[in-house]
């Protein structure tokens, strides 16, 4: 899946994240992808590995990497 826009002119991605086993990595994860600029909402969900991530405008794949990194985990890509 790729980047959405929405009506209200945000940007709805999912990303694939590898290493989330409970809430806890949920956590960390969502937390750290909150910091980024312009993030509005981040749902991460062990099960199935994804992280889904509303914005204000597309953001960079390698800022969303970094922040997932130091949650301690490892972006596959997006969804």
């Amino acid at each position: 899946m790729t980047a959405q826009t929405d009506t209200q002119g945000t940007v709805t991605a999912v990303y694939k994240v590898s290493g989330m086993s409970c809430g806890h990595c949920e956590g960390a994860v969502s937390g750290e992808i909150s910091e980024i600029a312009g993030v509005n909402s981040v749902q991460a969900v062990a099960s199935t590995g994804e992280v889904t991530v509303v914005s204000a405008a597309p953001l960079d794949e390698e800022a969303v990497r970094a922040a997932v990194d130091e949650a301690g985990y490892e972006l596959v890509g997006k969804a």
